[in-house]
């Protein structure tokens, strides 16, 4: 049973993996993508489509693994001297558990290896409504300076909603134009708030802990 658990947990953890490049290739997104072959096929009702496959397979494969722990927990439990209607089971439950979780690792590599990275629609992204996803840091600053958090949560929260809901809403410079946020925050600290370059900080310690 704990061979069986900790093999679905690394599916999951592919899984894990598998999905969030999923999101990403979204069409309204497309920060990442699937390495895609000139002629392959995405879907065979839209041709403009370009399904990562690969991650979706691996997705499916970890319900697979998943399911096997069940019959794996049923197993721990035998009669008395420990009869046999374990054997049947595991007969098919590790041949599955252990091939299937080694496909699995042989797709993830083959799309990490092929993976498409788009920074420029990262950035883009990132800065749709004025910057909206830096709301965080602008609230902090806020507080900071002495304002209470409850209020500047307030504060911070009708611009952001402001920059959603109105066309052409620019979170950045609601902000700008607003004394209650340009009295307590000057122009060079609010502008340092819409950096990245803070949440890349620790980029290369990330990097060395991966060894890429």
């Amino acid at each position: 049973a704990d061979y069986v658990q900790t093999l679905a947990l690394v599916g999951t953890a592919l899984e894990r993996f598998s999905t969030e490049i999923r999101n990403l290739q979204r069409s309204d997104v497309l920060e990442v993508e699937e390495a895609f072959a000139k002629g392959q096929k995405g879907s065979s009702a839209m041709p403009h489509k370009r399904n990562p496959i690969r991650s979706e397979r691996i997705s499916g494969l970890a319900r697979v693994l998943r399911s096997y722990t069940v019959a794996a927990l049923e197993n721990v439990a035998l009669w008395h001297e420990r009869d046999i209607s374990h054997s049947s089971v595991e007969r098919m439950m590790l041949p599955d558990v252990s091939v299937t979780l080694h496909f699995m690792l042989r797709e993830m590599t083959k799309v990490v290896s092929g993976l498409q990275v788009y920074p420029d629609t990262m950035e883009r992204n990132m800065n749709r409504y004025g910057g909206v996803v830096f709301s965080q840091t602008v609230l902090l600053a806020l507080v900071d300076s002495g304002m209470s958090r409850e209020d500047a949560y307030r504060l911070v929260q009708g611009h952001a909603h402001s920059a959603w809901n109105v066309e052409g809403g620019n979170f950045r410079k609601a902000l700008e134009n607003d004394p209650a946020v340009t009295d307590r925050i000057s122009a060079e600290r609010l502008a340092d708030c819409f950096s990245t370059e803070r949440h890349q900080a620790q980029l290369d310690t990330i990097y060395a802990r991966l060894a890429i």
